[in-house]
């Protein structure tokens, strides 16, 4: 009779519950934020400052679930990260909240910032309030609470058990049992059986960083419980009420064959890969009637049998005189990004093979004149009237083109390795050393702070709708202390801070894609690992007074290096 009595049928009244405390532990924070503003910036007070403000961390935890989720915009604020950000529509997000107050007050007090921290807290206490206002007169349904419940299990697994948001602080595993503990308090409302208890019981053993089992945590406790979690939802009958993102929101955990979703960043639902767009994106693919001279074909560059790279540090311009201005990157995996080349210029796949046709070193394409031949080409007219039925066709369209180009690198998504199959159950596919490279990678290393799990690159968990770039001091050769004169995305957004700033790219399929980093300047992944091991650019001298890397030195054994290339290895799609 207890086990029928532990699943309650949601109605609005648990929702109401949920609103309820939710906006207590908003006063909370508030409370706490108040304590903190109250305890003067000096030396004498260290101890009490940094008590108080492990305080406003705690009680930020307790809400992150649901603020992440209903309020987004004014969490970033809260606890975004602690340098300027560029968006794609050139909008400039200041540093602010959390983050930045911690480099005030750990591990030393710096005194000299009473003002700077005045401002800080003053905006602190505004966006607390804003967290109880919006609790307030929110309409919490059931299904988004279990939504955000799981993106908070998903958020703890890829970005909680690596210092991501407290490097300072470094107490990532009590505040994620924090976080989960709060979450496990709502989930109960619904259903008392899922076993949130054991997983909080590991992220409270005492075990130094380095050395905390990330791959046995996310296996034995965060894979059952995001699945209990999917469970309940479709137990309880919730609707399937859906919205375009990266991960699906029926993704039992984020290792799942189809987790991801390949058409999340296209401007309308018949814009999505087909059958039939993808067998014409994949001949266009392959043929150089796109370019100015007729030689050269998307394939030239991007060569399947290279993982779609092309081996060269840089490739020769369409003539053939002198070189292009970047590394090829590969496509596999491209279409779970969302946004396309180096510097994040193009927010779509069509952006981007609208980008290389006309560019003129890469292809020198005139689309009006493609157009043309492809409508005079009996099979190509056939194809385009298979793929994009419309009546009364008389010609086609540029966008047409460029979404069947699209359509096929979409069709290259492959989260398939030994890797996913590892993490899916299979407790053979990965060796000890790989096993301890993935621990390494999202541990000591601290690759996993950028390059996120599971896809391995910038986009940002757990929505995966945010790209990031890094500043990490690129040399212009490895025999000199002089970073790459390439601005990165200063060249398309002017600011001082986006100097250098390049797409955190992905770490899957690195193994077959050398040479790396966006010139081309590592030929081997030992060269890439020991250039991290250093501290990034300004780690080994170079002058990046904008570096967003840290540039201490990792420390990382011979061994060490050698897990962490076995690991990248464990990630190439099959």
């Amino acid at each position: 009779m207890a086990s029928l009595l532990s699943l309650r049928k949601p109605d609005n009244s648990l929702a109401q519950q949920v609103q309820q405390k939710l906006i207590l532990q908003s006063d909370s924070l508030l409370k706490a934020v108040g304590l903190l503003r109250s305890t003067p910036l000096d030396a004498a007070h260290r101890r009490l400052l940094q008590q108080r403000f492990r305080q406003v961390r705690f009680f930020y935890k307790r809400i992150e679930w649901a603020v992440e989720y209903f309020d987004p915009v004014t969490t970033r604020l809260v606890n975004g990260p602690p340098v300027p950000e560029a968006e794609i529509t050139g909008l400039v997000i200041q540093p602010d909240g959390l983050q930045v107050i911690e480099g005030y007050v750990i591990p030393r007090i710096v005194s000299t910032k009473k003002r700077d921290m005045a401002g800080l807290l003053q905006r602190l206490a505004t966006n607390a309030m804003a967290f109880k206002e919006r609790f307030k007169h929110a309409d919490l349904q059931d299904w988004q609470i279990l939504d955000a419940a799981k993106q908070e299990v998903f958020r703890i697994e890829s970005l909680g058990l690596n210092d991501f948001d407290d490097p300072l602080l470094k107490n990532c595993f009590s505040e994620s049992a924090n976080a989960l503990q709060s979450v496990q308090e709502v989930i109960r409302r619904y259903d008392s059986r899922i076993d949130f208890e054991s997983a909080i019981r590991y992220l409270q053993r005492p075990v130094k960083f380095d050395h905390f089992d990330r791959a046995g945590f996310i296996i034995r406790y965060v894979n059952p419980l995001t699945r209990d979690l999917t469970q309940l939802h479709n137990r309880l009958k919730l609707p399937n009420i859906h919205y375009n993102r990266l991960l699906n929101q029926d993704a039992a955990t984020l290792f799942d064959a189809n987790a991801f979703n390949r058409n999340a960043f296209i401007a309308a639902p018949e814009d999505s890969a087909t059958v039939d767009k993808i067998a014409l994106g994949k001949r266009l693919f392959f043929d150089p009637i796109l370019s100015g001279n007729g030689l050269r074909s998307c394939a030239t560059c991007h060569q399947p049998d290279k993982a779609f790279t092309d081996g060269l540090p840089k490739n020769l311009d369409i003539t053939g005189k002198k070189l292009v201005a970047r590394n090829t990157p590969t496509l596999i995996n491209a279409a779970l990004q969302p946004a396309q080349f180096y510097d994040l210029r193009a927010p779509s796949l069509e952006d981007q093979a609208n980008d290389v046709v006309r560019n003129r070193d890469e292809m020198h394409g005139d689309m009006q004149i493609a157009i043309g031949k492809l409508w005079h080409d009996k099979a190509y007219r056939k194809m385009f009237e298979k793929a994009y039925r419309l009546n009364n066709r008389t010609a086609i369209d540029t966008f047409e083109v460029m979404n069947a180009l699209a359509s096929y690198v979409r069709s290259l998504t492959a989260l398939n390795s030994r890797f996913d199959e590892f993490m899916q159950g299979n407790s053979k596919a990965l060796t000890s050393s790989e096993i301890s490279g993935f621990n390494l990678f999202m541990g000591k290393a601290k690759c996993g702070t950028c390059h996120y799990m599971p896809l391995f690159n910038g986009a940002l968990p757990p929505r995966y709708m945010q790209m990031e770039a890094e500043i990490i001091g690129v040399p212009k050769t490895k025999d000199r202390k002089l970073v790459d004169a390439d601005p990165g995305m200063y060249g398309i957004q002017p600011q001082d801070f986006n100097n250098h700033s390049f797409k955190v790219t992905t770490i899957r399929n690195a193994a077959r894609t050398a040479p790396y980093m966006h010139n081309g300047i590592y030929k081997t992944l030992d060269e890439v690992i020991d250039f991290y091991d250093k501290g990034g650019g300004a780690g080994a001298g170079v002058k990046v007074p904008n570096q967003t890397l840290p540039e201490d030195q990792l420390h990382l054994t011979a061994k060490e290096k050698a897990d962490l290339i076995a690991f990248i290895k464990s990630l190439d799609s099959r």
